[in-house]
């Protein structure tokens, strides 16, 4: 197969085609035929070497590339019945790029578990845009782990990882502050926000002044507080 690599760590002109062999899956995975992969800024840090410990051990090349959408065209034995994964199926995935196992290529094998159903009416691309930011997402409210009605001040939050946090905590029953932008109300507000606030100076007093209590978590999307 064909893949998207480098030898060595360093700018855009690092990239090259190569040749691999092409990949079959083995109990509990799956081979999806890679139709569009995601740029992330993850990808770019293993690009310049700033995750050159994660391939600590491992030999060049390494293949970038950890959000993919694609068609499932092989099913390794012993997959979970509850997953319904089968061949054809369009599905998201997403990878674990150590080495040459990156979504810049060809085919990439999967666990089963780290793919799923491509959303009714995205394309490809689209459908390999939203995983590493949506999970970033997730994963931070599950670490906070607020209880229904909590209040969640959420910075950034029409931005691609402050979106979603805003929607996903509007989901679970939070209430949500944002810090935005002035001309980002609208869709500030169509993610759930329950109140916003202008970033600016003095938007943390602003917050202070909405929520005399203070509010129970801050989701620091924007790196407001680096």
């Amino acid at each position: 197969m064909k893949a998207i690599a480098l030898e060595t760590y360093g700018g855009p002109d690092v990239l090259h085609p190569v040749d691999l062999p092409d990949p079959h899956p083995g109990p509990g995975q799956v081979r999806v035929q890679v139709h569009a992969a995601a740029v992330a800024p993850v990808d770019t840090m293993l690009r310049t070497g700033l995750l050159a410990e994660m391939n600590a051990g491992l030999h060049p090349p390494f293949v970038p590339g950890m959000e993919v959408a694609g068609v499932v065209d092989e099913v390794g034995d012993d997959i979970d019945p509850a997953l319904a994964v089968e061949a054809g199926q369009k599905v998201v995935g997403f990878v674990d790029n150590l080495g040459a196992h990156g979504g810049y290529s060809d085919y990439v094998v999967l666990p089963a578990a780290s793919v799923t159903r491509i959303p009714e009416g995205a394309s490809a691309p689209e459908a390999a845009s939203f995983i590493n930011n949506s999970m970033t997402a997730l994963n931070a409210l599950e670490a906070l782990h607020l209880p229904t009605g909590a209040t969640l001040l959420v910075t950034g939050a029409a931005g691609s990882v402050g979106g979603y946090l805003a929607q996903l905590a509007h989901h679970a029953g939070l209430r949500v502050i944002t810090i935005a932008g002035s001309g980002d109300d609208d869709l500030v507000r169509s993610f759930g926000a329950d109140q916003i606030v202008h970033r600016g100076p003095d938007a943390a007093r602003e917050v202070v002044a909405r929520v005399p209590g203070g509010v129970d978590a801050v989701a620091d999307a924007a790196l407001l507080g680096r």
